[in-house]
């Protein structure tokens, strides 16, 4: 029973006793309140057990609690620390992608510049061929030019009107153009 209940009843108990006239004293049924304090006596612990069960759930309940807060706490550290793992290993990415498009960029300056030379060789090769080539044509024809022709000849064309062109020479230059 409620402790509560029953102090109610013993209250109801003296209310309803005998009071004796001319002083403070009431006559109530022993029985009945000797019954209503037996019930106490039992009823007490039963309610020190119950609040001490509500002591226990509460303490339960915040040890919960607490242990709950420390784990949100602790995986909001570990997240935060995964974040700025995760920004330094960008930045670290970031800076390696600079550092091999850097590296990418010289490269190509040195390929390019192998490259031109190896052309600008190849041409100057070519055009040392070609002026070789061009003063054995201009001697040949020089040395047709000089042979008497013979008056029968058909159709054949005076060495002397055969053109020789002088031949230009390009200056060829181991320097990339500033425009490129």
């Amino acid at each position: 029973m409620d402790i509560q209940h029953l102090v109610d009843r013993l209250e109801d108990l003296i209310d309803e006793g005998r009071h004796i006239p001319f002083s403070k004293l009431t006559m109530i049924d022993e029985e009945r309140a000797l019954e209503l304090i037996d019930q106490m006596r039992i009823s007490i612990p039963e309610e020190i057990e119950k609040a001490a069960r509500v002591l226990a759930q509460r303490d339960r309940i915040l040890a919960q609690a607490n242990e709950e807060a420390a784990r949100v706490v602790q995986l909001a550290r570990e997240r935060g620390d995964l974040l700025v793992d995760r920004e330094a290993l960008v930045q670290a990415a970031q800076s390696r992608a600079a550092n091999i498009i850097e590296a990418a960029r010289q490269e190509s300056e040195v390929i390019t510049g192998d490259a031109d030379g190896y052309v600008l060789d190849s041409l100057g090769g070519l055009e040392q061929q070609l002026v070789k080539l061009l003063t054995i044509v201009r001697n040949g024809i020089s040395e047709v030019n000089k042979k008497p022709t013979p008056s029968g000849t058909r159709g054949a064309t005076p060495a002397a009107a055969i053109p020789v062109q002088q031949p230009q020479l390009v200056e060829v230059s181991a320097h990339k153009p500033a425009n490129e």
